[in-house]
């Protein structure tokens, strides 16, 4: 964050002294870096605190909003950098190449290396998924950059700033989709894509001794961890415990679901469950 911070403060100086929008959109980006650094290390940090009476789940949540935080973000700073090239393209004002090309050439290594040390956690966390596809774009975006740095110095067109500001800004939209999607649908309780919910209730509905599954929920209750719970209707109450062992351990290294609250309920009483009906999952 302390880097990025200060690259991102190097950059908008020399963009505005340069007259580069890619220089100032890819500030802006960083800025949007540091915050998802900065969101990504709160979560992180909130997550791992105990429950309490108040909060029973923890602040596990936290993660999540940060993820979907992120997006938003990167979203908004993105289309008001697409909404300024967009301008710049009827207004092009000079812009010093030379100076956009350093500069955008030491983005590369700032973002790029960040993008490195997130690279392995961002396949098991959505969280930090966010924060590395922050640093991954803007590595891109510096390489961009660089890139209309030298168009512009062999060119003298200066309309290649805002047109590759636009490029940088679609490509943006398009890796920050799938995580706003993502982080929206575990902030809604939609069951994590990679839990498929049919071979749970498959799994569950085979159990030794089980006539009826109902009540099946499945959510995320942070970016890395699922919970799930379910009522299942056995015809005895013979070896519930050996059972519900079972399942919590299948559960967890089959599914990847580690917080499974299961109640079950005898023949006897499944006609009157209050929770098995139509309007029941």
């Amino acid at each position: 964050m302390a880097i990025n911070t200060l690259y991102l403060v190097i950059e908008a100086v020399w963009g505005v002294l340069a007259h580069s929008l890619a220089l100032l959109a890819d500030a802006g980006h960083n800025l949007s870096d540091v915050l998802a650094l900065g969101a990504a290390w709160l979560a992180h940090n909130l997550s791992q605190r105990a429950p309490s009476q108040r909060f029973t789940y923890g602040l596990r949540r936290s993660s999540i909003l940060a993820a979907l935080t992120n997006a938003v973000i990167l979203l908004l700073v993105t289309g008001g950098i697409a909404w300024e090239a967009i301008l710049r393209l009827f207004h092009p004002e000079p812009v010093a190449g030379r100076t956009v090309m350093i500069v955008a050439a030491i983005g590369i290594l700032v973002n790029g290396a960040t993008a490195l040390m997130l690279m392995k956690g961002q396949k098991e966390d959505l969280n930090i998924r966010g924060a590395f596809l922050h640093m991954a774009t803007d590595a891109l975006a510096s390489f961009a950059v660089v890139v209309t740095g030298a168009m512009v110095l062999l060119t003298n067109l200066t309309w290649l700033d805002p047109a590759i500001s636009l490029a940088i800004s679609v490509l943006i939209v398009g890796a920050t989709w799938a995580l706003l999607r993502d982080s929206l649908d575990m902030a809604l309780d939609a069951v994590p894509r990679d839990v498929n919910p049919g071979e749970v209730e498959q799994y569950l509905r085979t159990l030794p001794g089980v006539t009826e599954l109902h009540d099946l929920h499945i959510w995320a209750m942070s970016t890395t961890e699922n919970a799930l719970t379910a009522h299942l209707v056995r015809a005895s109450s013979t070896d519930n415990d050996r059972l519900l062992e079972t399942v919590g351990e299948t559960l967890r290294s089959r599914f990847g679901i580690v917080h499974p609250t299961i109640q079950i309920e005898t023949a006897r009483c499944d006609a009157g469950c209050t929770l098995q009906g139509s309007g029941v999952v």
